[in-house]
């Protein structure tokens, strides 16, 4: 019932922001960028190989910000109020710090496209080398994002650092189980899940996510929340490994992913490769055909 499996391990951040919602405000724009690179630094002291930043970490562009027909209503997104120019400067800041610091980070941005399409909504992976090495875009969109502010993305996105496996998903997508386990497929060891902030029990949605699919799951939110649902990370068996303060403060929370720990590896040994082999038809051979069996009324 197990399979075999290299020990792998990787020491890994994730982060909570303050997040701002108006991309005009240059100021404000200069500020989440020096807010992330204080907490890559951060990061980077307590050992992290890799980074996880929330949605919006520089800035989630509100739809009534955005809005043509707005403030007070909501209608197209009109991209031209973005300050691209400043956006662009504060994610290649943080891209040379990422080299820098040989620190791998993850970061959610707006994604501008070829007018007149709309932005997709993404997470850039950047390595320790400085390079963006895949960006996953959104899929799963809210209504209001479909509908008025950005293009979907189109397939799932993983990368690997040290070893483990990792795969990003986004915004509202904890919702969707279909997304984690697709991920499961593609034999991920952590999905890393930014949000801006989205109805229901994140946090425990989260949990769940990772003990059916038996990986770790970092959970990245905004500063604001954290009262309710701060950043962490969990394990696969379902528990809390570290979370961050819920005090509003921005920060980040430093765990080691380790598949020989006893957080994970009876999950990571017996119960993930169990569930395959499960779902792959081994009770097939083990059906019979008996009319007590095919008879729904049948008395005891």
């Amino acid at each position: 019932m197990s399979e075999a499996r290299n020990p792998k391990s990787a020491r890994l951040a994730v982060a909570q922001t303050p997040v701002r919602e108006d991309p005009r405000d240059v100021e404000a724009l200069r500020e989440s960028g020096r807010e992330v690179r204080a907490l890559m630094r951060e990061a980077s002291a307590q050992g992290a190989r890799i980074v996880h930043f929330p949605e919006g970490a520089i800035c989630f562009p509100s739809k009534f910000v955005m809005s043509v027909d707005g403030p007070d209503a909501v209608g197209p997104a009109d991209w031209d109020r973005c300050q691209w120019p400043v956006l662009q400067s504060e994610l290649a800041a943080i891209a040379e710090l990422a080299h820098e610091l040989r620190l791998w980070t993850v970061i959610a941005s707006v994604h501008r496209l070829t007018e007149p399409n709309r932005p997709h909504n993404s997470l850039y992976v950047i390595s320790d080398r400085g390079t963006v090495v895949t960006r996953y875009d959104e899929r799963l969109l809210s209504k209001t994002k479909v509908s008025y502010m950005y293009s979907p993305g189109v397939s799932p996105v993983t990368f690997e650092v040290d070893g483990m496996r990792f795969g990003c998903l986004l915004g509202m997508e904890i919702h969707y189980p279909e997304l984690f386990a697709q991920y499961e497929k593609l034999d991920v060891d952590c999905v890393l899940f930014s949000t801006s902030g989205t109805p229901g029990n994140t946090a425990a949605q989260a949990q769940g996510h990772a003990t059916v699919n038996s990986y770790w799951v970092s959970l990245s939110v905004p500063s604001q929340h954290s009262a309710t649902a701060p950043s962490g990370v969990v394990a696969p068996n379902g528990d809390w490994l570290a979370r961050c303060p819920a005090d509003g403060s921005p920060s980040v929370a430093v765990v080691n992913l380790d598949d020989s720990s006893e957080a994970a590896a009876d999950a990571v040994t017996y119960r993930r490769p169990w569930r395959r082999e499960a779902r792959a038809g081994i009770y097939t051979e083990h059906q019979v055909s008996d009319p007590r069996s095919e008879d729904r009324t049948a008395t005891f």
